[in-house]
């Protein structure tokens, strides 16, 4: 099959079978873009001239090119490579996977980086409670540090997912779905902000059932709630980096330092592995070594 056939084909499949977001899709077409435009070079139009040695030959140039590509995205790289020739060799358009003998490669396991209990609440509340859009905003950090959900999971909430009183309906990746509880602070964060607010925005666009609203009554994108965690992070003049996985990982992080089981925080998380949401185990160790420093006569 033709090169460019065959990676649309790829991406219809894990847009509609898989049901992947359409960050996730854009990604894997800008890597398999960049795989057919050097395999162009060398004159290979057609999945079946793809032999291991050439996947071997790509991945090792991408991997010493300068400046270095981080090992993440080099991660990435290659799982776009893999899953289409997979694909391919799964569903019987071509004899063997090329790819099959690729390892990837092993990433640095990195803490994520959380706010203190005093940094988060000083965050939410930054947003002017005098302001419309400022009730808006507390509204979407409360939520956001409330559910511990993703920033593309925030801006696909309807109104309906937050009207079930106390729990939260959730889409995430994959299209999967899960209930999450929602904080008496977030609750009324969002009552104040249904009542107050949003009918006003949804009068100054088009009709749309979503939560979060912009200011011209479109549903707000994952740039508008970006841009609304650094507005407010400024004016609580917090000088660490936040975005919205920065309250992400501050709520799995406070839940376990609280002494929750890793089993309710992947479910709460979304997490399709629990080895995923074990990391967040670590934060906590880190946090009792402190404590028995600081507090055991003989620790030091």
């Amino acid at each position: 099959m033709k090169l460019d056939r065959a990676v649309d084909v790829y991406l219809r499949h894990v847009s509609i079978e898989r049901g992947l977001s359409e960050h996730t899709i854009a990604a894997y077409r800008r890597d398999l873009t960049a795989y057919l435009g050097w395999l162009g070079e060398r004159g290979i139009a057609d999945s079946a001239e793809v032999v291991p040695d050439t996947v071997s030959a790509f991945i090792a140039e991408r991997a010493g090119a300068l400046p270095a590509p981080a090992a993440s995205s080099l991660a990435r790289l290659q799982s776009s490579v893999r899953g289409l020739h997979r694909f391919l060799a799964r569903e019987g358009i071509e004899q063997g996977d090329p790819s099959a003998r690729l390892r990837p490669p092993k990433l640095p396991r990195r803490l994520p980086k959380a706010l203190t209990i005093e940094q988060v609440e000083r965050l939410l509340a930054a947003p002017d409670p005098e302001d419309p859009l400022g009730i808006r905003d507390r509204a979407l950090l409360e939520m956001l540090y409330a559910t511990g959900a993703r920033v593309s999971e925030i801006v696909q909430l309807d109104v309906d997912d937050v009207a079930h009183g106390d729990v939260l309906r959730v889409r995430g990746k994959g299209s999967k779905e899960r209930i999450v509880p929602i904080g008496v602070f977030a609750r009324e964060a969002v009552d104040a902000y249904l009542t107050r607010v949003r009918p006003d925005l949804a009068r100054r666009g088009r009709a749309t059932p979503r939560l979060f609203l912009g200011a011209r009554g479109a549903a707000m994108s994952r740039q508008g709630v970006w841009l609304v965690i650094q507005n407010a992070a400024a004016r609580a003049e917090l000088t660490a980096h936040v975005s919205p996985h920065t309250l992400r990982h501050s709520f799995a992080t406070h839940l376990m330092q609280g002494g929750a089981d890793v089993r309710v925080v992947q479910e709460l998380l979304g997490h399709a592995s629990v080895a995923t949401t074990q990391i967040y185990t670590h934060v906590s160790v880190d946090a009792l070594r402190d404590v028995y420093a600081t507090s055991h006569p003989r620790a030091q």
